[in-house]
């Protein structure tokens, strides 16, 4: 019997709340958003945030247009496998892993300094790392369903001390209401392309959504409506905080204070305790997040013979279960990247920079390249009844705009990385993500010439309902 996932359990709003989790709202209100006012001194971070938004929807069009008719628990893997050619599948599946394997990592990085600053802990910040990944690691063993009804309450209490923040801070602002930040004379600056870089460092993550196709309920509209949802969210949300955060700064257009010292002044001690523990929260749930989509990863090309067969083990619980083996396996994974940093001697902060750097890099490259797949898969006839924008347009312009996007991230990651001018230790990152692609297109051949059955089913086994242990046939969308 193929091994499949829980399937039928997640709807609509469990899509779109394992996303946006990923992306860690109060996180980027707290720390990406103070940052980019600081560090460029761009006044038009708001607009940034609507631009790479736009341009982060048109991708999305095509890419989880398409993948919605492949519903694969690797969506970059099988688009392009579909679209492209099988051992470019497995290079972008091997990237994709490196992209979620990086975002999570790094998160431990950023949560261990900042539970060493809010309690002035004094330990080795790498204990407390591990100690947080074994909480992670009981939460990567839970099935998407449970894990979105946890993450959804906390990101509704996110959401609204967000919102409260906006609130204190439009209402003590500085100087009158201004729509400055929105205006293009205050984004196209010396700057611009850095702010754009950390915008689209910020919304990272939202692209989750579609490794929970095999689990999910309906069909390719579910998954694009989920997926869109979850993008333009996140560019409308972190614009509106940004804007806050500049008119509360008045003509600098940087937040004065930061939002955790406003809470707590405006709303009093409670709420700014409450915001401080929901900061932990936050960054917690988003390195669930990112585990859950590596997991899933891991047991799509297990499934498919590109990876060992032992990691689509998947536990008894539920309809199909939770793949337990690549939950492990992606956990043990993590534990090893902390302890590289630990043993190199690198400071929280920095594993959090250089890994997060290097995945939003990776990232933005799969989706480029996941445009130009889903025009080819389109080409190829594989779609049904989609739209000539969908088909067409979206891929085109997708992969013209964010080839912009690349190319101004590529020139802007010294700033990304917190590097002084004139050093060249930034193109450690593009070397790390050519030579995972390069690794990912080596073994994708390999697997050609030793396996090849298993190289012409790449990107083309998902759940079958007539073996699989799914008692709700009726929920699967056929």
């Amino acid at each position: 019997m193929r091994a499949t996932l829980a399937q039928g359990k997640l709807g609509p709003v469990g899509l779109w709340i394992m996303g946006v989790v990923a992306s860690s709202p109060l996180t980027v209100t707290v720390g990406g958003i103070p940052t980019m006012y600081e560090t460029t001194g761009v006044v038009g971070i708001p607009l940034a945030f609507l631009v790479v938004g736009a341009v982060l929807m048109v991708l999305a069009a095509a890419f989880s247009s398409a993948s919605g008719h492949i519903r694969h628990a690797a969506p970059f893997y099988a688009l392009l496998a579909r679209g492209i050619s099988p051992i470019v599948g497995v290079a972008g599946g091997v990237l994709a892993l490196a992209v979620y394997l990086a975002f999570g990592s790094s998160l431990f990085g950023l949560a261990s300094a900042t539970l060493a600053d809010l309690f002035h802990l004094h330990g080795a910040w790498w204990t407390t790392a591990l100690a947080l990944l074994v909480l992670v690691a009981v939460m990567g063993l839970l099935g998407g369903l449970s894990s979105a009804r946890l993450l959804g309450g906390l990101l509704g209490l996110e959401i609204a001390l967000i919102v409260f923040y906006v609130v204190a801070a439009l209402v003590n602002r500085a100087a009158d209401l201004s729509l400055t930040g929105f205006a293009p004379s205050s984004l196209m600056v010396p700057g611009m392309a850095g702010v754009l870089a950390f915008a689209v460092a910020a919304s990272a993550g939202v692209e989750t959504v579609l490794a929970y196709a095999e689990e999910a309920r309906g069909g390719a509209k579910t998954m694009n409506a989920a997926t869109l949802s979850a993008v333009g969210f996140a560019a409308l949300f972190y614009a509106l905080t940004a804007w806050a955060m500049g008119v509360h700064g008045s003509t600098t257009g940087v937040a004065v204070e930061g939002p955790l010292q406003t809470l707590h002044d405006v709303f009093g001690a409670a709420i700014g305790g409450l915001a401080t523990l929901l900061l932990i929260s936050s960054i917690f749930a988003a390195m669930t997040s990112f585990l859950h989509a590596g997991a899933r990863y891991l047991f799509a090309l297990a499934r498919e013979g590109v990876l060992p067969r032992f990691l689509t083990r998947v536990s008894k619980r539920g309809d199909g279960g939770t793949p337990v083996a690549a939950a492990l396996t992606q956990t043990t994974l993590t534990g090893l990247v902390i302890g590289g940093f630990a043993l190199a001697g690198a400071e929280p902060l920095a594993m959090f920079s250089w890994l997060s750097t290097i995945g939003a890099l990776a990232l933005l490259v799969l989706l480029v390249v996941g445009g130009g797949a889903a025009y080819g898969f389109f080409a190829k006839g594989q779609g049904t009844n989609d739209s000539i924008v969908v088909r067409r347009i979206a891929p085109v312009t997708g992969c013209v705009l964010g080839t912009v996007l690349l190319i101004m991230m590529m020139g802007n990651l010294g700033s990304l990385l917190g590097l002084p001018t004139g050093s060249q230790r930034w193109l450690t990152v593009p070397i790390v993500v050519i030579g995972v692609s390069v690794t990912g297109l080596a073994w994708g051949g390999l697997v050609r010439w030793l396996r090849p059955a298993s190289a012409a089913a790449i990107g083309r086994i998902v759940a079958d309902p007539v073996t699989s242990p799914v008692t709700r046939l009726g929920k699967l969308a056929m």
